[in-house]
């Protein structure tokens, strides 16, 4: 006999609230494991959504660095419930973090050898990430970068820093493409801008050369672009790097609900990241394959070396998109670092995790791609 709603939710509640402990520390709170085991079981007795307890989840100490270890532990960040009601007020949280990103770009530049230079290819302003020696079988290598940030974050300088790591740690030349965005550019102006600067490349580069990578939206776009490559009869990069692509982005998969609030970057879509997917989309369809990629044709696609975390909100946009991958038949590679957040294996130069993800992309490309 089907269990009344109301005593399934007061099961739930209790277990809820019993608890806050971390596992082994279970026999000095409120009820025992035992109990806990108890009212789980019975909230979760029937076929539907998980009704899981409220627990404090510890820092993973093995097999992480300590570098990464104070970011997985680090507090959520301020902006992170932002609701701007104004294209004013957008502006001034995006230059706000913009500042925070550009303080680091000397350092990175120093510390990873490489050299930045502003230019405009096909009217699209753009940096040039050159590293100090190029390795020889890049030489005729070139690489394609768009920048992370909700569609919404990265202005100007703020785009560089996950292209310097990419130049000083893989020995690649690189072209970040530092593309309209919204509150003034809404979609599909981003898009235009890359595929402008993919376009007039690719007349002077041969594409067997080239790569394309990004993360976050980066990574959303990076896939856009080889579905509109397709679409357009455009030559497609060799491989691509789409870490932690924002595939989907609507509030779909299983991670939007179970590392929300686990996750210290993006923390939960329903902060300032969904409203910057509404901002960003302006009304368009948000399973368009331009927007979510997810929904659109991979068959045909380069090799592809995907990369997340274990915490990551995004997590299940990663998996999603390496099985859809696989299904197509595309060779596709999956690096999944534990108790990291979104993104985390990019915002610190100094930690292992960092210079390894880096280094992994690197001879993901160099694999596939043409001296």
């Amino acid at each position: 006999m089907r269990k009344p709603h109301h005593a399934i939710v007061s099961i739930a509640i209790a277990a809820l609230t019993a608890i806050a402990l971390p596992t082994a520390a279970y026999s000095q709170a409120a009820v025992s494991y035992d109990e806990l085991a108890k009212n789980e079981a019975a909230a979760n007795a029937e076929n539907g959504k998980r009704v899981a307890p409220v627990k404090s989840i510890v820092n993973p100490s093995n097999d992480v660095s300590s570098d990464m270890q104070a970011m997985i532990g680090a507090p959520f960040p301020p902006h992170f419930n932002a609701d701007p009601k104004s294209a004013s007020e957008w502006k001034e949280l995006i230059e706000r973090r913009a500042k925070l990103s550009i303080a680091n770009v000397p350092t990175m530049k120093e510390k990873l050898g490489v050299k930045v230079e502003e230019t405009k290819i096909a009217g699209v302003h753009c940096f040039i990430v050159t590293p100090n020696r190029i390795l020889p079988e890049n030489r005729r290598r070139l690489l394609v970068h768009v920048h992370g940030g909700g569609y919404v974050f990265g202005p100007g300088e703020a785009a560089l820093p996950e292209a310097i790591m990419m130049a000083g740690f893989g020995g690649f030349k690189v072209i970040s493409v530092d593309y309209r965005m919204p509150p003034d550019f809404p979609y599909p102006a981003a898009m235009d801008d890359a595929m402008a600067v993919w376009k007039e490349v690719t007349r002077t580069h041969d594409a067997r050369r080239m790569a394309i990578f990004g993360t976050s939206t980066g990574g959303a776009m990076t896939l856009a672009m080889v579905l509109r490559a397709k679409d357009e009869k455009l030559p497609k990069p060799a491989a691509i790097a789409p870490g932690t692509p924002w595939s989907d982005i609507d509030k779909v998969g299983d991670t939007y609900a179970s590392n929300e609030w686990v996750d210290n970057v993006l923390v939960t879509w329903d902060g300032w990241l969904g409203r910057a997917a509404k901002l960003y989309a302006n009304g368009t369809d948000l399973k368009n394959p331009y927007i979510s990629p997810i929904y659109g044709d991979f068959k045909g696609f380069p090799p592809t070396i995907l990369t997340s975390g274990t915490r990551d909100l995004f997590l299940s946009n990663t998996v999603r998109t390496h099985r859809k991958l696989r299904r197509a038949g595309v060779t596709a590679d999956l690096n999944v670092y534990e108790g990291q957040s979104h993104a985390q294996y990019q915002f610190n130069i100094s930690a292992p995790e960092t210079k390894e993800a880096f280094t992994d992309i690197a001879k993901f490309f160099d694999r596939h791609l043409k001296e």
